[in-house]
């Protein structure tokens, strides 16, 4: 058998088996999120691991939503998953849900009921907790451990039909109260809650835990390697116990095995922490620019080539780690480098009035879309005799090592011409208003003039004063003050809040982004990649920052 060169260790696992004498035919995955918030970067790396299998080894993969616990899960949810999948290029082969398996999962648990091998149990969740103690003693039994199958069958259909008080009893499996693995000491496989389903409704008053629901889940749906992160590893024998309880010797049976986290500097990935952040209005939205989620990142400017590629980089490890969030900035940048079309945007404008240009006189410039790119062809923008620059490009007496311009000192404006500036005009503040300069017609880009060779000690973008179109720039930066806010135990996340991730500016841009529609991706030169933000209008242009050509946070570290 002539089987694909393994790039990482699962790949390895999927070989060995294949090897063993497990049919082809029979490799299934599947990607099992919850639905009670959208997916993040660390859903992503999931994601990548389970459909890059499904590529790699022409298998199907599922899609299959967790759907068991109804206080949390939302229709919404749901949408979004799907949506955020399809953007990323992926395909599933069936939708499922947990939810799809409910009648079957009860059945299951009445014939263990009746095997012996499940009870009704009447304590609360803290009575349970202290009874099973630590790894290094043994639990103590329930009280209700030796209940009768009768009355627990009994107790069970009353759970199932909404006759008892919600919480007043839970469905355990009987397995080993003595067992060094927690998990085994006898776990909650139901619980009772009175709350609709998104999709059930009412039909259900009992839903499942999710080790109970997650490993039958896969035995029904075929699954040959359940791929889960780390902290599930000692859950693993309970998955195996569950399914041995429902299988017989001739099933073909899921085997489950353990990566680690898609954990990335400066970013949470707790769903509980990130719907915190959205309820408290810390950020707006899930798809807020500044969160991890991946319609955040979709609406920051990250391309799904970008996130695949981070995570092909970041490789597929058997231990936690911190990724730098550099790396997922290098990969956006070097994409954008390539397809990005570069255009002129001021972001804090001052006036620069060239005194030698002829008055009403309007130059068309022929300005490359992308040096990287010759297929990507040329714009015109449009040069008059009063222009905008960025104010911190300016100085009146500048230090021998400031290349922009000042006072009788010449440099060039992108595709245009040699500059030098001459006076300036203040407010009563003594903030400059506006900067006076000549320019020379020698000059112009691509002349190839003797004038045009001299030496100069810089080049400018700048946007025409006469012709531009206003723009709003939110400037996003990192949510977090700290490499690692999910890691902190002893500050509240909370506490950890970036107070500058977002500045709205004003600012102007070229009018060739008059037409530039949601999600469109430019490079604003000499300042970092933006993306036309999904509440942009032709009235109002909104950019979001992707990420800065420099990385400003080295210079922090």
């Amino acid at each position: 058998m002539n089987l694909p060169e393994p790039s990482h260790f699962i790949e390895q696992i999927i070989n060995g088996d294949l090897t063993k004498g497990m049919p082809k035919e029979k490799l299934r995955f599947r990607f099992p999120p919850e639905p009670n918030g959208y997916l993040h970067i660390g859903h992503a790396k999931a994601i990548c691991i389970n459909f890059g299998l499904g590529e790699k080894y022409n298998a199907p993969v599922n899609l299959r939503f967790d759907d068991t616990n109804p206080e949390a899960e939302e229709q919404e949810f749901v949408d979004s998953i799907r949506e955020d999948l399809e953007w990323l290029g992926f395909t599933w082969d069936k939708e499922c849900y947990a939810s799809d398996y409910f009648q079957q999962l009860y059945d299951w648990a009445v014939q263990m009921i009746k095997d012996g091998k499940a009870y009704v149990d009447d304590q609360s969740s803290e009575e349970i907790t202290e009874q099973r103690k630590t790894p290094f003693e043994d639990g103590i039994e329930s009280p209700y451990r030796n209940r009768s199958i009768e009355e627990n069958l009994e107790l069970f259909e009353k759970m199932k039909n909404g006759e008892v008080e919600e919480g007043k009893h839970v469905l355990r499996a009987k397995i080993d109260m003595t067992s060094p693995n927690m998990n085994m000491r006898d776990p909650v496989m139901y619980r009772t809650l009175n709350k609709a389903h998104h999709r059930t409704g009412t039909d259900w008053k009992i839903y499942p835990m999710y080790d109970w629901a997650h490993g039958e889940s896969d035995f029904i749906e075929g699954i040959s390697h359940s791929l889960c992160s780390l902290e599930f590893e000692n859950h693993r024998p309970l998955y195996n116990w569950y399914i041995e309880q429902v299988s017989d010797e001739n099933d073909f049976t899921p085997k489950q095995r353990e990566f680690a986290r898609g954990n990335v500097s400066y970013l949470i990935t707790s769903k509980r922490k990130l719907r915190k952040l959205v309820e408290e209005g810390i950020v707006d939205g899930w798809d807020d620019p500044r969160m991890p989620t991946i319609s955040g990142l979709r609406r920051r400017g990250y391309t799904p080539e970008s996130i695949k590629a981070f995570w092909d980089k970041a490789g597929v490890s058997k231990r936690d780690n911190l990724i730098d969030i550099s790396l997922l900035e290098y990969t956006i940048k070097d994409q954008l480098n390539a397809i990005a079309p570069r255009v002129f945007a001021v972001l804090d404008p001052v006036k620069l009035v060239i005194e030698n240009y002829p008055e009403g006189q309007v130059e068309e410039l022929i300005i490359e879309n992308n040096p990287e790119d010759e297929s990507a062809g040329d714009r015109v923008v449009p040069f008059t005799r009063e222009l905008y620059i960025e104010r911190d490009d300016f100085m009146e007496e500048a230090p021998k090592k400031f290349f922009r311009l000042s006072l009788d000192q010449e440099v060039r404006l992108k595709g245009a011409y040699f500059v030098k500036a001459t006076r300036v005009d203040k407010d009563e503040n003594g903030k400059i208003t506006t900067i006076y300069a000549t320019y020379d017609p020698e000059t112009k880009s691509g002349s190839n003039t003797e004038a045009s060779k001299r030496k100069v000690k810089g080049t400018l973008h700048w946007v025409s004063a006469e012709q531009n179109i206003p723009i709003t720039v939110n400037l996003y930066d990192r949510l977090f003050t700290v490499e690692s806010p999910d890691g902190d135990k002893e500050t509240d996340f909370m506490d950890l809040i970036n107070p500058n991730s977002l500045e709205v500016v004003k600012g102007y841009g070229e009018p060739s982004l008059k037409d530039a529609k949601p999600e469109d991706k430019f490079q604003f030169q000499r300042i970092g990649y933006f993306a036309v933000d999904k509440d942009s209008t032709p009235e109002n242009m909104i950019f979001n920052r992707t990420v800065p050509l420099r990385d400003t946070w080295a210079k922090k570290k």
